[in-house]
């Protein structure tokens, strides 16, 4: 089972990434962590990849790729994987692909959890946080008993820069010009699933079991 998981900023693909893994027992992996994992075991591709890094340059594809393969020898891998977060671009597919290909592998699912640009902008937008202890809130979805106050520890809330709509619009732009084309590239190696991501998160994950199976 070799998951890519598609959809733009807000989408739930992360959470439904997670869902994945924990109930088929195979990694949530996102290229963060293996950065830091490469940085904080001084692994030779960590420190190649810390010398982009520490310049504020983007790490090369060629590498983030090698990266990804080695994560991909490791043993909790044997039965498949969810990669969240890569490729972002169709070169970045197309260099992962010939990667598998060369190991004689091959991804079996890119999972796209959908949902309209409008209703991301709601869900990001009406996110708050609490900076003290970590609480997160919606002012629609999930509320604090107290307007912009905290539950569990009374401290004001904070709407997060990422969240603010100018940024969320930001991202959503760059998401449709940058990552948005790859649904058509999964779609034509035969591997795209579509999954309405306006649903419970529960519905959703329901819709994905469905594709890949019990």
């Amino acid at each position: 089972m070799k998951i890519v998981m598609l959809g733009a900023p807000g989408a739930g693909k992360g959470t439904q990434a997670k869902k994945i893994a924990e109930s088929y027992g195979v990694p949530h992996i996102s290229t963060g962590d293996i950065f830091r994992a490469n940085i904080k075991n001084d692994t030779e591709l960590g420190r190649k990849a810390k010398t982009y890094m520490d310049k504020g340059e983007l790490v090369p594809d060629e590498l983030v790729v090698e990266l990804i393969m080695d994560r991909f020898k490791e043993p909790d891998c044997e039965g498949g994987y969810v990669l969240d977060g890569y490729p972002r671009t169709i070169p970045q597919a197309e260099a992962l692909d010939s990667a598998l290909e060369e190991a004689g592998e091959k991804l079996d699912y890119a999972i796209n959890v959908d949902v309209p640009d409008e209703v991301i902008i709601n869900r990001m937008s009406g996110r708050r946080a609490c900076l003290k202890c970590g609480a997160t809130y919606h002012i629609q979805y999930n509320p604090p008993a107290v307007e912009n106050t905290c539950d569990a520890c009374s401290e004001e809330l904070s709407l997060r820069d990422d969240d603010r709509e100018e940024t969320v619009k930001n991202r959503l732009e760059i998401y449709h010009e940058q990552t948005e084309p790859l649904e058509k590239y999964y779609s034509e190696h035969g591997v795209l699933y579509n999954v309405d991501g306006t649903k419970d998160m529960d519905e959703v994950f329901e819709s994905i079991r469905t594709i890949v199976g019990n």
